[in-house]
């Protein structure tokens, strides 16, 4: 008979094998937080008066190009932490 070997348990240690170390898990929280504050600070620009259309507030440099350029910065840390090699596997 073929032995059945379960690829989630290391062969070495008998522990649960896990696809990410703990660095992975650090940089995707903070590539989450640097998504979350863009989207925050892309939120907003609501009037007090509805008949009233404050393109300043609207179309501000932190609406319209710091928080998309965060967003994409924080989409990037996530790759890097998904990628990235623990030191115990170099």
């Amino acid at each position: 008979m073929s032995k059945v070997i379960n690829k989630t348990v290391s062969k070495t240690t008998n522990k649960p094998y896990s696809l990410f170390a703990k660095e992975n898990y650090i940089w995707m929280i903070v590539g989450g937080i640097i998504i979350a504050l863009g989207m925050i600070l892309m939120s907003g620009g609501k009037s007090a008066d509805p008949n009233e259309f404050n393109t300043n507030e609207v179309y501000s440099f932190t609406r319209i190009t710091i928080a998309p350029v965060l967003i994409v910065v924080g989409l990037l840390v996530e790759v890097f932490a998904i990628f990235k090699k623990s030191n115990k596997e170099a």
